[in-house]
């Protein structure tokens, strides 16, 4: 009997038998487009530090929509940075506000199409904090109003799924009560249920103009250190009716998601969040890795960590390469 007896290498000649025995595989149905949208008419943006990325206003969002859906991505989530800004974040459910417009025209002109909206503050308060302030800190409980709020405007402009990112306790009961109490008992919440206080979000804080004013989000956004505590997150989401939840960074956490996946064994989305974009367009950029290998390989490490979705910048440009 010669050795070895087995030789696993048999399963890997060639890329017919390889895709043949593939555990992970990664489609266009598993990503989703976040889009910025800005105030105006025919504003199309680059991002400085968002390579490839751009500002857009409502009209050139619903454009853009068309492009994201034709590429084979089911779904997408907006962003807005309004024009007007105020302590307790008014234009984030104003009806004619960004992503209520945007939504509108998106959903006009590509109805299968899923539209996320991001359920936030910080882009729309003027010291950049996700609620209320009382002092320096932010108040939990008035904000949860304002927060309901803004879900509902989201889901009168047509939004399919609504997604609070803010990390404020009882949001995501808060904003299922007010939902159905507004007869949107069928929009679905995405929790950012795990979200930590994390140094990759600097280049989507430049995008959005979302830094805070003073201090920074620790008080409020999970320490990178603690797995626990994301467990008890999670549970208390789903608890409070969350229909999906998130894992926040992405690639630095996937021990986190795993966990997270194995114990609830819920949707569970992964957010490649603007750091680690900007740092693969960098590294790339500079000839140092093989970008579309580089991208492929880190959105398969989140599915077989447990994702069954992943938000990221590279949606429609993975999507066109898979097709």
């Amino acid at each position: 009997m010669s050795f070895p007896i087995e030789r696993p290498r048999r399963l890997r000649r060639g890329d017919t038998m390889r895709r043949l025995v593939r555990e992970t595989k990664l489609t266009a149905d598993d990503l989703v487009q976040p889009l910025f949208v800005v105030p105006g008419s025919g504003v199309r943006t680059e991002i400085s530090s968002l390579k490839g990325q751009y500002h857009l206003s409502a009209d050139e969002a619903a454009k853009e929509a068309v492009r994201i859906h034709e590429a084979g991505v089911p779904a997408i989530i907006l962003f807005g940075i309004p024009e007007h800004k105020d302590a307790s974040g008014s234009s984030a459910w104003a009806e004619d506000g960004e992503v209520q417009q945007a939504t509108r025209l998106i959903k006009q002109a590509v109805p299968e199409l899923l539209v996320m909206t991001d359920v936030c503050l910080c882009e729309y308060t003027d010291h950049g904090h996700c609620g209320i302030l009382h002092g320096e800190t932010v108040d939990n409980d008035p904000t949860l109003e304002l927060l309901g709020r803004t879900a509902v405007s989201h889901a009168q402009a047509g939004a399919d799924i609504v997604a609070p990112s803010d990390m404020m306790d009882g949001r995501v009961g808060a904003i299922r009560d007010a939902l159905d109490d507004a007869g949107y008992d069928d929009i679905a919440i995405l929790s950012y249920a795990v979200k930590y206080a994390s140094a990759y979000y600097g280049p989507f804080r430049d995008a959005a103009g979302s830094a805070p004013q003073f201090g920074d989000r620790r008080g409020y956004q999970m320490d990178p250190a603690n797995v626990l505590e994301a467990m008890r997150e999670a549970e208390l989401d789903l608890i409070e009716g969350a229909d999906m939840i998130m894992v926040k960074p992405g690639v630095a956490y996937l021990d986190v998601l795993t966990k997270v996946k194995e114990t609830f064994g819920r949707i569970t989305a992964a957010y490649q969040v603007s750091g680690e974009y900007a740092m693969i367009e960098a590294a790339a950029e500079k000839g140092w890795i093989d970008r579309e290998r580089i991208i492929l390989e880190t959105l398969l490490s989140f599915k077989r960590a447990g994702a069954d979705f992943i938000l990221t910048y590279h949606a429609t440009e993975v999507a066109e390469w898979l097709e």
